[in-house]
């Protein structure tokens, strides 16, 4: 009924009915999980507490070989017609797929399937069918109906801790399969090993290390059922290798107390049961004590976590309230939701974690988070955070990284890191922004000459992505290293964050270092095509030249000449000037959204998608594009790009983000564009105005303080600025500080069907920029 409700309140908005609610739906109420779990978004259904160690949620499939695996980077993919399983762990918008750790899938009557079988066949293993009709998602809970033995199951998460409820078909024997030889992004070999043991109380714990997407990772479980076991049967499925006296598929081990191996299911007999089995489970990445710690550190049963939860998320999703039509307040709310799931809680409910050498740590005063996707969340997710989360939370993602830098085999901060592992994926250091971002915004609770000494040491750390060459030649060269002219731009912007930092610190032999490498961007744009290009060695750019080609492994990382020559965050208009000034500067905008792509071919690129022309929305190097008509003197511009991204990019439905969210990227843009402003440049404190796609919206700040933001006579026509007021008074530039908005206040748009060419055109209006700092 409540599923069927959900999906009536979709077709109402769709009418536009639904833009005024006789009952409005609250922050929490507005959230869709569903959201981005079709397409490529993504996101998965399942029940997670905000910045959550567990992710409980389900697979509809996991057995993908390497290349297919894209698609199920979150183990659950909206049009699969089946349910394999419940698994612990899940990244959120990821566009690498791992995780899927410790599978459990409940089965009805006298037999218990080992294999899950071919989802085109029904009854061919434990998968089962299932229908959208029977499902409900919820901030912190997802329920569903296991159509061929009739289940209902039920997940909900606290912080540490998730519970798994089944309430079995009356008469029918009630048995769980824990599957340790399924994982996501699964591929022979990724299982290194895993045991698996009843203790006498009845708890059910063990251990699995992989060698999937991060190196090595060792991750411990705990699981305690509500109802005592009638027997178990430990099986190993591997063949021909013998383990503990157990071998080959058909072998198994009958109420042995563990076992050992590299391809286990265990099955767990509870009998008939008069009243729903509930599951509580817990994981660490230290050992199986820290695993039954978390397991004790939230009591309580299925219905307490679940309230405990639901109150976290209202919350959480509470430090913005928005009015608006009822499928943009969906979107939004839904798009802050997702921002809110990482970095994860990593460290046990004791402090300890596993850190990037291997070896256990203790967080002494921060609690540990990891599942860091820098390349992604510097950009805008990090920001938000600073506005939207108490800054203890803040704090513990930068002793975080931090630590993790400290405890590094090469001493350099996280790059891509899960679980304390680091996977090496993307580019440039990224840590270091986010750190001098949140010192430059007044954050305290961590050592800032220890941030700083992170920050040096990763921007200096020679093998590191040709850094050796970039530091000797001022560039990377594509003929010694791969994606060159992105990293000489990325590594550019980071340096310029470094120099920021260290010159709010009074350390001005750092600053000037790192000041002068923050123009290194120069040394790869080439002033005759207009392009960032790559360039070799001896100073000659690389040919041929195609600024449509993407290829991976290339010149450029995920994306081509068209989005990277954009980015010069720190100096917008020094890249202004060599591209011919501001009228040529529009010119080549409009040229990248209004690109014929009829005759180019991405379809070789998984990451790819979401293009208006060569401006590509599904990633990150194009996300703060639409902003630079302001930089130009053309704020107006921006407005209507804008809202051509939104209306093509974001909707209400399973298929409604137009790429990966990259652990709430995707996401954080669509909040800080509909609240009208975004961080351009993190580092600058400068949030550049856009336009307001909800009527109102508040923020509570960490501060306690609260930053309203109206949009005066907002439809469908008014789509542009005619003027802004702060506190009351004009406000002339194209951009607002975070001093101003931590401050709480009033930033009024009044908007108009025509635009304004007049508002925030001056020189002085403009955003930062290095060439020009004010």
């Amino acid at each position: 009924m409540i599923a069927h409700f959900r999906r009536a309140t979709l077709a109402l908005a769709a009418t536009g009915l639904a833009a005024t609610p006789l009952l409005a739906q609250t922050a929490y109420e507005s959230v869709d999980p569903m959201i981005g779990t079709g397409g490529e978004g993504h996101t998965f259904p399942g029940a997670v507490a905000p910045f959550g160690m567990m992710q409980l949620s389900p697979d509809t499939d996991t057995g993908c070989e390497i290349r297919q695996c894209y698609g199920h980077a979150a183990g659950y993919r909206y049009d699969d017609p089946t349910i394999q399983g419940f698994s612990m762990t899940h990244f959120s918008g990821a566009g690498h797929s791992d995780l899927g750790d410790f599978l459990i899938m409940p089965v009805a009557g006298d037999q218990a399937a080992l294999e899950p079988g071919d989802p085109k066949t029904p009854g061919s293993g434990y998968r089962s069918a299932f229908s959208h009709t029977t499902e409900i998602a919820q901030p912190g809970y997802y329920g569903v109906t296991l159509a061929d033995a009739g289940i209902r199951a039920e997940l909900t998460a606290g912080t540490r801790t998730g519970v798994q409820r089944y309430a079995f078909p009356a008469g029918k024997a009630a048995h769980l399969v824990l599957d340790l030889r399924s994982s996501l992004y699964n591929y022979p070999g990724k299982i290194l090993w895993s045991t698996v043991r009843v203790r006498p109380d009845g708890t059910i714990t063990g251990m699995r290390e992989t060698r999937g997407w991060a190196p090595a990772r060792k991750l411990y479980f705990a699981i305690r059922p509500n109802a005592p076991l009638t027997g178990h049967a430990f099986f190993n499925r591997e063949e021909k290798v013998p383990y503990r006296g157990f071998q080959g598929p058909s072998r198994g081990a009958d109420d042995a107390a563990q076992i050992e191996g590299r391809a286990l299911v265990a099955r767990f007999d509870f009998g008939v049961l008069g009243k729903p089995l509930e599951v509580k489970v817990a994981i660490s990445g230290v050992d199986e004590a820290g695993a039954l710690a978390n397991l004790d550190s939230e009591p309580g049963d299925f219905d307490a976590i679940r309230a405990g939860t639901r109150t976290a998320w209202e919350q959480a999703l509470g430090a913005v309230a928005i009015d608006a039509a009822t499928p943009m307040k969906k979107t939004v709310y839904t798009a802050l939701y997702h921002s809110l799931m990482a970095p994860s809680v990593f460290s046990d409910a004791d402090g300890r974690y596993r850190g990037p050498d291997d070896q256990v740590h203790i967080a002494k005063d921060f609690t540990f988070h990891s599942t860091f996707s820098l390349w992604d969340t510097f950009r805008a997710e990090h920001p938000l955070l600073m506005l939207v989360q108490p800054e203890r939370k803040n704090a513990d993602f930068i002793n975080s990284l931090i630590a993790s830098q400290q405890a590094s085999p090469f001493g350099i901060l996280p790059v891509w890191q899960f679980q304390g592992r680091e996977t090496w994926t993307m580019i440039g250091y990224h840590a270091v922004p986010i750190i001098a971002d949140t010192y430059l915004k007044g954050l305290k609770g961590f050592d800032a000459q220890a941030g700083l000494d992170a920050m040096v040491k990763s921007a200096t750390y020679a093998p590191y992505g040709g850094l050796d060459w970039y530091m000797k030649l001022g560039f990377v060269p594509i003929d010694k290293e791969p994606e060159a002219a992105s990293k000489t731009v990325e590594y550019a912007y980071d340096d310029w964050t470094i120099a920021r930092m260290a010159r709010a610190m009074g350390k001005a032999d750092v600053a000037a270092t790192f000041e002068k490498r923050a123009g290194n961007w120069r040394n790869s744009f080439d002033g005759k095509t207009g392009f960032l290009r790559a360039r070799k060695a001896d100073g000659a750019y690389r040919e041929p030249f195609d600024p449509t080609a993407i290829n991976y492994g290339s010149d450029y990382t995920e994306g081509n000449a068209w989005q990277y020559s954009w980015f010069v965050p720190q100096d917008q208009e020094g890249l202004f000037r060599l591209m011919g000034g501001d009228a040529a500067v529009v010119k080549k905008l409009d040229a990248m959204f209004d690109f014929d792509n009829s005759k180019v071919d991405y379809s070789h690129a998984e990451d790819i998608a979401g293009l208006i022309g060569q401006y590509i929305h599904g990633n990150e190097p194009s996300h703060h594009v639409a902003y630079l008509y302001g930089y130009a003197g053309q704020p107006w511009r921006t407005q209507e790009r804008l809202k051509q991204i939104v209306e093509s990019q974001y909707k209400p439905t399973p298929d409604g983000l137009s790429g990966n969210d990259d652990l709430g990227q995707m996401s954080a843009w669509l909040v800080f564009t509909s609240l009208g402003f975004y961080p351009v440049a993190p580092g600058t404190n400068e949030y550049v105005i856009g336009r307001p796609f909800v009527d109102r919206a508040v923020l509570t700040l960490p501060n306690g303080k609260r930053f309203t933001v109206l949009a005066d006579g907002l439809s469908d026509a008014n789509r542009y600025v005619g003027k802004v007021t702060l506190n009351g008074k004009p406000l002339a530039r194209s951009f607002i500080r975070h001093e101003e908005i931590v401050a709480g206040g009033e930033l009024r748009f009044t908007m108009q069907a025509v635009p304004n060419k007049s508002w925030g055109t001056g020189k002085a209006a403009r955003p930062y920029s290095m060439s020009v700092a004010k």
